[in-house]
């Protein structure tokens, strides 16, 4: 009976339902086909916003320069694998030599570049082109592909070329045939001239497409979107369409799919219900005579599932409930237990999805995914939206303390429980995430109608009250624009952590807020002390690491002294340390030994703090620099003076001097006088001195040579042996020698 009931009176109004079933689906799946092309649009958009895409591609000469080549051709392929609808993607620069990657480099003939030309001259930023082949006022569709096509440079008004991107025909083709869910029907797009862009026909009719079109636009004069229902030669169509809102246009998509495919499985589900039924009552009859025999059967086994003590069983007990009764408050308690550790790791669960979520791992899950997700979490978020704040500590590294990493993790620890308690106060939904660089990352979940734009300043106000107080440490606060979507929540953790970066370089507490904060003038006051920078790169040459710390402060104060934020003050520090690399490898030292395999640019890339910045660039580069340097200078030089020590003793006498001796080794003077001070520890001249007198005291003593042939032997005038002798011995060369000789005679004297 029932199924009867159903079939006669429930066929029409589950018909109208399915109907009503089938114009959601189709009108979600059109949402879905314009958000590929809408995600197109922008990903086009970024990439023509890229700085490689910049007007100096006027002036490259792309063979000579073949490494910015490859890098562009590299670029195209990138964005040509960006999305599946993508056949291939050109780059046309209208230069002095046309040219055009496609993606590959080539110079275009002048028939090609009158095409190329006429797209640049429709003086659109971007806009979708078809390549027709076939004339405007014909109905039928077009082969060609679409074609998105956008300007370059992305913000010019005098454009100077073009990134042309060529959809797939047939991978849009097959896009648009998912509006019909049933795989019969047709389905098929309208551009604002009412052109057929691409269309799938499953039907028997060639003419459906055209004919289903004009009933289609009738309609549409009145209503954007909607539904109505067709008939055809042989079969009755239910009809949806609406539009798509294009960069430069407005579509239409169009689908038609069968009634009978669609009211066709209640009817089978009616008669399927009519046999279950009777199929049922004859079962339930015999059932119920089993069940009388059997009744006991359930119990006696899901008792001996549960007593697997065999406590029932060995002592016999007749009251098998209580059995069950027994066994279900056990495991209540187990469930109890689990539910209470799941409790006490729900905060660590949740930090953990949103440190997922921030940083982009969770992209390809849908926003209803992300939804009840967050929900089984705990979150209540229907109604509700979303703000990111970024709270970054600094001035930890103001001294050079042996602790540091220990100070960084109590900072770390303090600034994110202090957040907790504070944000309690102000915020129902609130989770906190501790980056461990001196930062965290709150995430606030409000009702949309709060005006909740106070309480997060005066929130900011009170945790910068509490910080300063506790940590002795300036603070700064970024806050992001809200947001509703779950999905936008990693974009607004971008936001905020570039946010900060316009921050003061000054040694204050600072709000940022994204929702009125304006960066355009920001960025473009940069300033770059290059007078400092050659002094700083003077004194690292002198070796003077103390000079060069207080150069590097100077530098730093005269940035922050034109009021520049961090966001340009950084590039500078990096130029600056690329200049002092510069060096390193005139050096002949290689980066990598020096710093220890180390990735430089990286850790500067951390660092936000102005005392940090000259700790690190004195401590880090210039001091291991120099230690460096000079340990291969002291080699070399030790060097040199072995073979200027090893001339002097072979022709010392003759006449030389610090010129010869620099002259003999391949070098100056100057180095040579300084290198034999600093090894030998005496001056070039009081070295020859002396030497000449050891000389001439083993002449004096051991041969009978007069004063004359002797002061020629050791390289000295007759005068002036005597007077540089008696300086040195303290008396002359004649009286040396007999008092010399005197002393040993009178040696073997006694000894006899």
């Amino acid at each position: 009976m029932i199924g009867l009931g159903i079939y006669w009176f429930g066929v029409n109004e589950v018909e109208d339902s399915l109907k009503e079933m089938h114009e959601n689906q189709i009108f979600e799946r059109a949402q879905n086909i314009d958000d590929q092309f809408d995600y197109l649009e922008k990903s086009l958009s970024h990439w023509a916003y890229d700085p490689r895409f910049n007007s100096s591609l006027l002036n490259l000469n792309y063979v000579v320069e073949f490494q910015e080549t490859r890098d562009i051709v590299q670029t195209l392929h990138v964005l040509q694998g960006s999305h599946p609808l993508i056949d291939h993607v050109e780059l046309f620069v209208d230069s002095a030599v046309p040219v055009l990657f496609s993606p590959h480099y080539n110079v275009l003939e002048a028939d090609e570049y009158e095409f190329y030309q006429s797209i640049l001259e429709q003086h659109k930023n971007m806009s979708w082109n078809r390549l027709y082949s076939i004339p405007e006022e014909s109905n039928i569709e077009d082969p060609q592909p679409l074609v998105l096509i956008h300007s370059i440079p992305g913000n010019s008004n005098a454009p100077f070329g073009s990134i042309i991107v060529t959809l797939d025909r047939q991978k849009v083709a097959d896009l648009i045939k998912t509006l019909t869910p049933y795989n019969e029907g047709a389905t098929f797009l309208l551009n604002d001239a009412n052109r057929v862009l691409v269309s799938e026909n499953s039907t028997e009719e060639a003419s459906f497409v055209s004919s289903l079109r004009d009933s289609v636009l009738g309609k549409a004069d009145s209503d954007q979107e909607g539904s109505f229902v067709f008939s055809g030669q042989d079969e009755t169509f239910s009809v949806s369409y609406g539009t798509m809102k294009r960069m430069d246009s407005e579509w239409t998509y169009v689908s038609a799919a069968p009634m009978s495919s669609i009211t066709s499985p209640i009817v089978i589900v009616s008669t399927m219900i009519i046999s279950v039924s009777l199929i049922g009552l004859l079962l339930a009859l015999i059932l119920s005579w089993v069940a009388s025999k059997t009744i006991y059967s359930p119990i006696a086994k899901l008792v001996k599932v549960l007593d697997k003590d065999s406590k029932w069983t060995d002592h016999n007990h007749k009251d098998e409930f209580k059995v069950i009764e027994n066994q279900f408050r056990e495991m209540s308690m187990e469930s109890q237990s689990l539910e209470n550790r799941l409790t006490t790791q729900l905060p660590q669960l949740k930090n953990s999805f949103l440190l997922q979520l921030i940083q982009g791992y969770l992209y390809h899950y849908k926003e209803e995914e992300l939804k009840e997700r967050m929900q089984n979490y705990g979150w209540e978020l229907d109604s509700h939206q979303f703000v990111v704040m970024d709270i970054q500590v600094l001035g930890l590294n103001e001294s050079k303390t042996t602790i540091m990493k220990q100070d960084e993790s109590l900072v770390a620890f303090a600034l994110t429980n202090i957040t907790e308690e504070v944000s309690q106060e102000y915020f129902e939904q609130c989770n906190v995430i501790n980056f461990y660089d001196l930062s965290a990352v709150l995430l606030i979940v409000y009702p949309i109608n709060n005006e909740v734009r106070k309480s997060l300043h005066e929130f900011s106000n009170q945790a910068m009250d509490v910080l300063n107080r506790v940590l002795k440490r300036q603070i700064t606060i970024t806050i992001s624009q809200p947001t509703e979507s779950i999905k936008r929540i990693p974009y607004l953790f971008e936001d905020v952590r570039k946010g900060k970066r316009y921050r003061n370089f000054e040694k204050e507490n600072q709000v940022i807020d994204l929702e009125t904060f304006e960066t355009s003038n920001d960025v473009s006051q940069l300033h770059y002390p290059f007078e400092i920078e050659k002094e700083i790169l003077q004194a690292i040459r002198m070796g003077q690491i103390h000079e060069s710390e207080q150069l590097i402060r100077e530098f730093i104060e005269e940035l922050k002294g034109k009021g520049v934020k961090e966001i340009n003050i950084q590039p500078c520090i990096t130029q600056l340390f690329g200049s002092i690399q510069h060096e390193i490898l005139h050096s002949s030292i290689h980066p990598y030994d020096l710093f220890q395999g180390k990735n430089m640019y990286e850790e500067i890339s951390h660092i936000g703090d102005p005392e940090q910045m000259i700790n690190w660039l004195t401590f880090e580069v210039i001091t291991p620099f120099i230690k460096a340097l000079e340990g291969k200078v002291n080699i070399e030089m030790k060097q040199l003076v072995e073979k200027v020590c090893t001339y002097i003793k072979e022709h010392y006498m003759e006449d030389i001097s610090l010129e010869s001796c620099a002259e003999e080794v391949n070098t100056n003077p100057y180095t040579l006088s300084k290198a034999f001070k600093k090894v030998i520890g005496v001056n070039f001249i009081d070295y020859v001195t002396k030497l000449r007198i050891e000389k001439a005291k083993e002449l004096l003593l051991n041969t009978n040579m007069k004063m004359n042939d002797i002061a020629e032997q050791v390289g000295y005038r007759h005068s002036y042996f005597n007077r540089i002798f008696k300086k040195h011995i303290g008396i002359p060369p004649s009286q040396y020698r007999k008092q010399r000789i005197n002393e040993f005679i009178q040696d073997g004297t006694e000894r006899k």
